[in-house]
C-alpha cells in the first residue's frame, strides 16, 4: 500500500494521521507496515483526506485523481 510515501510525501506524522482515524499511533504504523489490515471505513477516510482514491491508495491503479464522489457519500 502507498500510506507511508503518500503520507510522508504531505509531510505528516503517523500521529497525526492516527488522530484522524481514532486510532493508536503504534496501530496506525503497522497498518502501514502490512502487519495490521487496515479496516475499510478507515482506508475509505484516507481516500478522501489525501483527495485520491482507495484504488490508489491499494496500488490497484497508479492515477492519483479520485473518481467523481457521489453527492450523499459520508466522509
Amino acid at each position: 500500500m502507498r500510506l507511508k510515501n503518500i503520507r510522508e510525501d504531505k509531510d505528516i506524522t503517523q500521529l497525526q494521521i492516527a488522530t484522524l482515524l481514532n486510532c493508536k499511533q503504534n496501530t496506525y504504523q503497522q497498518y502501514e507496515t502490512g502487519k495490521r489490515q487496515i479496516p475499510l471505513e478507515a482506508l475509505k477516510k484516507l481516500a478522501f483526506f489525501y483527495n485520491t482514491s482507495v484504488d490508489y491508495l491499494l496500488e490497484i491503479t497508479d492515477e492519483t485523481k479520485p473518481y467523481p464522489r457521489k453527492n450523499n457519500i459520508k466522509k
